[in-house]
């Protein structure tokens, strides 16, 4: 099912790529297997300060029941900024799969302290996809979280 996760979360961030967006996607799978949300950074398109592909793929999922968030596995193409991780922490999803996060990492640490299961796949698609991106439009990657090397 992970493999499935992360191919998903790559799609959506491929979508953003092709809208001229930051390329980061993240889908949120029930317990099951089935979709919940998905989404993509729409920070560029939507000229948003909070729509980051987490927050998007769980707008996407919409209201449902606090146990149904607490048995899903939200899967993102890069580590989850301190906003994100905040909107994980909050709905008690228990696991999330990371694509990578050699390009960004975000607050895996304090995921793993509040007891979330983090897994990072340092999947090379995702990698190479997000270090075009910042190398095409370093000022659009680094106007948010992205920090100068």
């Amino acid at each position: 099912m992970d493999l499935r996760g992360i191919e998903a979360a790559l799609e959506e961030a491929k979508k953003g790529y092709n809208e001229g967006g930051i390329p980061i996607g993240s889908v949120i799978l029930n317990d099951q297997g089935e979709y919940l949300g998905l989404g993509h950074n729409q920070r560029i398109q939507k000229s948003s300060p909070t729509l980051h592909a987490e927050i998007a793929a769980l707008e996407d999922a919409g209201r449902q029941k606090s146990d149904i968030y607490r048995r899903a596995t939200l899967y993102t193409t890069l580590s989850p900024c301190s906003m994100c991780t905040g909107a994980i922490l909050l709905y008690k999803i228990p696991r999330v799969v990371i694509g990578e996060n050699s390009n960004f990492k975000g607050d895996e640490d304090l995921l793993r302290n509040r007891g979330v299961e983090v897994t990072v796949v340092d999947d090379e698609e995702c990698k190479n996809l997000m270090r075009r991106f910042i190398e095409e439009k370093p000022e659009e990657w680094y106007e948010d979280i992205g920090e100068a090397s």
